[in-house]
């Protein structure tokens, strides 16, 4: 378990450089989940990583018994643009995010919706987030056989308006929306892309 999160936190260094800040939390009953925040003045953008997540894998719901090496493993990005509001308030509940596979037993892919029914941060318009593909800003770390390579996974916050359009017309459909619209995904004061 501590050899993989060596390795995540080693990728996600090369990535996005040192972090600045990050903070720890644990759950009854969950490992420890951490959130790493990297600050790309150059670019006004903040990010913030998870790590922990990716310690063991995601285990399958329906299946009677977790397999304890193969299986999905992931951990969760936010990039927002820096000094617009007080993201900073984000750790926490990125951290809860981050233990949901662990608390709820889900498996976090691509598509998902998760809800946590309250703001990101503080003032956020935005409870919730679709989790994207993973692959570009940082790549997917491969593990040894058979374990499954780690995904990192970016967050795309929601508001109310979009995860209950969303739930009717799927995550593609809300993309595409965004993208048609020139919608600014990390603007954390952005309000809702017009969904008529």
């Amino acid at each position: 378990m501590g050899e993989v999160l060596a390795l995540v936190e080693a990728r996600l260094r090369t990535a996005l450089g040192e972090p600045d800040a990050w903070a720890a939390v644990t759950f009854l009953g969950t490992d420890r989940i951490e959130v790493l925040r990297f600050v790309d003045a150059d670019a006004g953008l903040v990010r913030y990583a998870t790590l922990g997540m990716s310690a063991a894998p995601m285990a399958d719901p329906t299946a009677a018994l977790a397999d304890p090496v193969k299986g999905p493993r992931a951990e969760l990005v936010l990039t927002v643009r820096l000094g617009r509001a007080d993201t900073d308030k984000v750790l926490r509940p990125l951290a809860v995010l981050a233990a949901t596979p662990q608390v709820e037993g889900v498996v976090v892919a691509p598509g998902a919706s998760l809800d946590l029914g309250e703001p990101l941060w503080p003032g956020a318009g935005f409870s919730s987030v679709l989790v994207a593909e993973s692959g570009g800003l940082v790549e997917d770390l491969e593990l040894d056989a058979p374990k499954d390579p780690v995904r990192f996974l970016p967050l795309l916050p929601m508001t109310p308006n979009e995860a209950a359009w969303k739930r009717v017309h799927g995550a593609q459909a809300l993309e595409e929306r965004w993208l048609a619209k020139g919608t600014d995904l990390r603007d954390p004061l952005r309000g809702s892309v017009a969904l008529d």
